[in-house]
């Protein structure tokens, strides 16, 4: 038994400890590494969502539909049919095409909390095999359960039950990528265990994805473009709390002597 495999079975067993300031400094320390660097990156990103959000509409309401007054009137339309069938569609492939892409800002923390250099180029480490495979996997599975439920509660006015849902699956499902990234897990075996892990300490990770979250809302105080540089505080609390919860000395060591992902579950 290696000691991934070792550590999750005693955290089956026992559960685990998470001192939330420790793991809070961490993250922060971690963030001021990446901040500038990230912040960029994400920059660029959202441009490009942007474009892609725009030919979302286009091609579901036409061209027409960008004009002020039709981009208020579609958050009150609802979806059904072809054009909800197209909604879904595009979610999924959108999930899946940028899932590698934000497992990068993982990586880039990884890097910054071990003094290692990064550049553009972390950003796309996962877009190779193993990884990429179950990354894809791991994220269509989540997202074929998670879009179609929010989609369809939507159209029938149970838009907060659909976001409590939503947020229930995409907590319990936390750790999915850097189990995968860090903990050289299969696609399925990272969601059941990402399951069992948050379900040891729910009200724990709920708290300091709430204080990320608000972390990352910082930017809106000074200046809107601000929150560009704020977000990245979210990724580098994901690497504290799973470093904290599983530790990385355990992914190493399978590395040198494994080249592709065990079945731990």
């Amino acid at each position: 038994m290696n000691p991934t495999q070792q550590r999750i079975e005693e955290i089956k067993k026992n559960g685990y400890q998470l001192d939330f300031s420790n793991v809070f400094n961490h993250a922060f320390e971690n963030y001021k590494k990446i901040a500038l660097y990230a912040g960029l990156i994400i920059l660029v990103f959202y441009f490009i969502l942007g474009v892609f959000g725009s030919g979302l509409v286009i091609s579901i309401f036409g061209i027409e539909s960008l004009t002020k007054e039709s981009l208020e009137n579609l958050q009150h339309v609802k979806l059904s049919g072809q054009p909800l069938a197209i909604y879904m569609a595009s979610m999924l492939l959108l999930a899946v095409i940028f899932a590698p892409f934000t497992a990068g800002f993982l990586k880039m923390a990884d890097c910054a909390d071990k003094d290692e250099e990064f550049n553009v180029s972390t950003i796309f480490y996962y877009y190779r095999l193993p990884y990429l495979t179950n990354i894809i996997i791991a994220t269509l599975l989540i997202s074929i359960i998670n879009v179609p439920i929010s989609a369809i509660l939507q159209t029938l006015n149970l838009s907060f039950l659909g976001t409590v849902i939503s947020l229930l699956i995409s907590l319990f499902t936390y750790l999915t990528i850097p189990l995968i990234i860090f903990g050289n897990f299969n696609a399925v075996d990272a969601i059941k265990t990402s399951f069992m892990v948050v379900s040891k300490q729910p009200l724990m990770l709920i708290g300091l994805l709430i204080v990320s979250g608000l972390g990352a809302m910082v930017g809106f105080i000074g200046c809107c473009i601000g929150v560009i540089f704020t977000i990245p505080f979210i990724y580098s609390m994901t690497y504290a709390i799973y470093t904290s919860i599983i530790g990385l000395d355990t992914f190493e060591k399978i590395k040198e002597s494994n080249s592709g992902p065990k079945t731990f579950l």
